[in-house]
């Protein structure tokens, strides 16, 4: 069997990602490394958790040593490298964190690969990256391969670092590298501090809809199946030493966006979309927040034939009706009781 591992398997995408390759793909070993920080949930897994092909190993990237032992154990052949702090806002008030992980724990990754894999045929790391690396658009203008790197946050610069470090990788040692860049992805199992199922969840409960500045910042949307089928695509497909962004061709203001939100509740609870919408507030923009994003991905579609299936619409409404039909896995978050489970079933570590 081929050996895949996966690294932030319990966050958002990368379990979004677990639950879609595992029964796909039962001629491969999934190895799901993750430490199981504030963001990584098991419950996010636990539709594969008893699958033959799916291991868990809680580690630290930041831990050369343990990075080193699990590729003794398991001798993967495919990296996918989903692990990162991610969340800009908490970027700004601890950047620490998210130099040690994003940087420091991809080196650690890449030199792990670096001594493994003296025969680089069949292997391949491919590293999971945002759009937010280019920094900020004007009105006109989108994303693609060939954009020059701006990152504007801490979070952004430490994922353009990242991003660098394993190009050069593929450079200077050989190692078969791929990279994806990809626009603002949203979907069920999604962490409440993330702008969509924070909204979902305050407007489920009566509770303001706060949005920075006026709203007029602008993302492009992506759902996350639709990501995860394209890493599929790349992952068997795509070239070596390449890289290939990945976008939904769905802007929206933030504004756009939590209106879109307040309308699809509003329809769940039998209510006017007004009584919802009256909700939104606009409270002070965040520092340095970049005015635009959007992704041109007519390269992955030209060369791989990847295009999304969902739609903003269709995305947004099986989002919602997740958040409603799953409340027990939102308590569990909110009140903090996952993580309890975590320390006892994992001796204490992690953040």
């Amino acid at each position: 069997m081929t050996t895949v591992l996966v690294t932030g398997g319990c966050g958002f995408i990368g379990s979004a990602f677990l639950r879609m390759a595992v029964p796909q793909h039962p001629d491969w070993r999934f190895v799901n490394l993750d430490l199981l920080t504030y963001a990584g949930n098991p419950a996010n897994v636990a539709a594969v958790a008893g699958a033959p092909n799916y291991v868990f190993v809680r580690a630290d990237l930041c831990d050369e040593a343990a990075v080193r032992d699990v590729f003794e154990t398991h001798a993967p052949e495919i990296v996918v490298h989903f692990a990162a702090e991610s969340h800009v806002d908490r970027s700004i008030v601890g950047p620490r964190r998210f130099l040690e992980t994003n940087v420091t724990g991809t080196f650690n990754l890449l030199e792990a690969c670096r001594a493994a894999w003296r025969d680089p045929a069949g292997k391949v790391f491919h590293h999971i990256s945002t759009d937010e690396v280019f920094g900020a658009l004007g009105k006109e203008g989108r994303f693609d391969e060939r954009t020059p790197y701006r990152p504007n946050s801490p979070y952004s610069a430490s994922k353009a670092a990242s991003d660098h470090i394993v190009r050069a990788y593929h450079h200077t040692y050989g190692l078969p590298v791929k990279i994806t860049n990809c626009s603002n992805n949203y979907g069920p199992y999604q962490f409440p501090e993330k702008l969509i199922p924070l909204m979902i969840l305050n407007a489920l409960e009566d509770k303001p809809l706060p949005v920075y500045g006026r709203g007029e910042n602008v993302r492009d949307w992506l759902y996350v199946d639709d990501h995860c089928r394209a890493i599929l695509r790349v992952l068997r497909d795509g070239k070596v030493g390449e890289t290939y962004l990945i976008g939904g061709r769905c802007e929206k203001t933030n504004l756009e966006v939590v209106g879109a939100i307040c309308d699809a509740v509003a329809e769940i609870r039998g209510v006017e979309p007004a009584a919802v919408r009256r909700w939104i507030t606009f409270v002070q923009d965040r520092p340095g927040h970049d005015l635009r994003y959007a992704i041109d991905p007519s390269r992955i579609t030209t060369e791989l034939g990847w295009t999304p299936e969902e739609t903003f619409e269709t995305g947004l409404r099986r989002t919602v009706r997740w958040y409603v039909e799953n409340r027990a896995w939102v308590e569990q978050v909110r009140t903090g009781e996952y993580r309890r489970w975590i320390e006892t079933n994992y001796g204490g570590r992690g953040a």
